[in-house]
């Protein structure tokens, strides 16, 4: 699949106009940014005969019309775009947009529009018409063909006609995910759950160009084989809009029980979550991860305090992003069900975190006494076994 310029309309085919996110305000790197954006949408489309162009902060896709599902399916998880419509491409004359604008007025009056207002942008400032002029002459043939009434205000519909190199008419655009184009920011590791946090984490970070891979700790048989799959499906689609995921599963069960049997008993979810720091350096280490992501969000649970997240984060020895830190639990929640994570991460199997968990934990730790308990406690072998057993697997995104 070639990036070159469309040249003609195929009978039956579909065109796509996209609209670019804030990677148009990079300056001397512009093109890399533009690049890997092309590159992602062509990886969505893969198999397809599908072309892509990007020309003057526009990014269209022309496919068969029988592909149009697989397309829309691309723009709706392609990171780096504000917003995007299916388009009629029309001869560069009033003619020709006055009519396409009138099939887009009738299909809007089909879904139960009942006002408009046309807006029009003229790039080709060799049209004999100006943008005004244009929106003007659509407008008087939609009202006086009576097909919907004029609101410049709030309408029900808007008719959008770009006058570039070549002409576009469309309707209503549905809203892209924004962002950098994922593989600009490096990689991370995600430290993810079964719950409803760190797969927001995770997709955050991904809409900031980050390729992110996940890190999960299974207590077989503490936590059941349905606790796992859960965390596989959450992983599944934290992958359609990553362009693919690894997963490494730890096997965490006799770290627990080690904290279990040798420290306070009110610590013990902070020392958990010290262990897995350390294990997340080493799985950063065969991942080629820069950085550890995690879903925490200030004074949410008692382990997410300042003096712990303090603690915890002394066991790291990279980055550690919290893309949900100042967030509350509406906001999140809003999100995962935004991206489709809601209700995997509401299903009732819990992960390894509830395991031993203390009814009292403490809350202020310090850095001094936490660590003069893990210290004590010799959790390096254990570490290490757990992570030598990991098991890997792999998720891509739909082809």
């Amino acid at each position: 699949m070639s990036v070159k310029k469309i040249v003609g309309l195929q009978e039956r085919s579909a065109v796509y106009l996209v609209k670019l996110g804030e990677l148009t305000l990079k300056s001397g790197n512009l093109k890399d940014f533009e690049q890997r954006l092309v590159q992602n949408a062509q990886l969505f489309l893969e198999g397809q005969q599908a072309r892509v162009q990007l020309r003057a902060g526009r990014m269209y896709i022309e496919g068969r019309e029988e592909d149009s599902g697989r397309i829309e399916y691309a723009l709706r998880h392609l990171v780096g775009i504000t917003g995007w419509a299916r388009a009629t491409v029309t001869a560069k004359t009033i003619e020709a947009i006055t009519e396409a604008g009138l099939a887009e007025a009738r299909r809007a009056v089909s879904l139960g529009a009942k006002t408009f207002k046309v807006e029009t942008r003229r790039s080709d400032k060799a049209f004999p018409l100006s943008s005004y002029e244009i929106s003007r002459r659509v407008g008087e043939a939609i009202y006086e063909e009576g097909i919907m009434a004029v609101d410049v205000h709030r309408p029900d519909a808007r008719i959008s006609v770009e006058v570039r190199e070549r002409t576009f008419v469309y309707g209503p655009e549905e809203r892209g995910l924004r962002g950098l184009p994922c593989g600009t920011g490096g990689k991370g590791l995600l430290l993810l759950s079964g719950g409803i946090d760190s797969p927001v984490a995770g997709f955050r970070m991904i809409r900031r160009g980050m390729k992110v891979d996940c890190l999960y700790f299974h207590s077989h048989p503490y936590t059941s084989p349905e606790a796992q799959r859960k965390v596989e499906d959450l992983a599944a689609i934290l992958a359609e809009y990553g362009l693919g995921t690894h997963l490494n599963i730890v096997p965490f069960t006799e770290v627990q029980q080690r904290i279990r049997d040798t420290a306070p008993h009110d610590y013990a979810t902070l020392l958990l979550r010290m262990c897995m720091m350390e294990v997340a350096n080493m799985a950063c280490g065969i991942t080629g991860s820069k950085a550890i992501i995690t879903g925490e969000s200030l004074g949410q649970v008692a382990s997410q305090t300042i003096d712990n997240i303090s603690v915890t984060a002394s066991r790291a020895r990279h980055l550690v992003i919290r893309p949900l830190v100042g967030m509350d639990k509406e906001e999140i929640i809003g999100v995962a069900k935004e991206i489709g994570t809601y209700e995997t991460s509401i299903l009732p199997y819990e992960d390894c975190c509830v395991l031993f968990s203390p009814k009292h934990p403490v809350l202020r730790a310090t850095l001094e006494e936490a660590t003069a308990i893990y210290d004590s406690m010799g959790m390096g072998p254990y570490l290490e076994k757990a992570f030598a057993a990991r098991e890997h697997k792999r998720f891509g995104w739909k082809k």
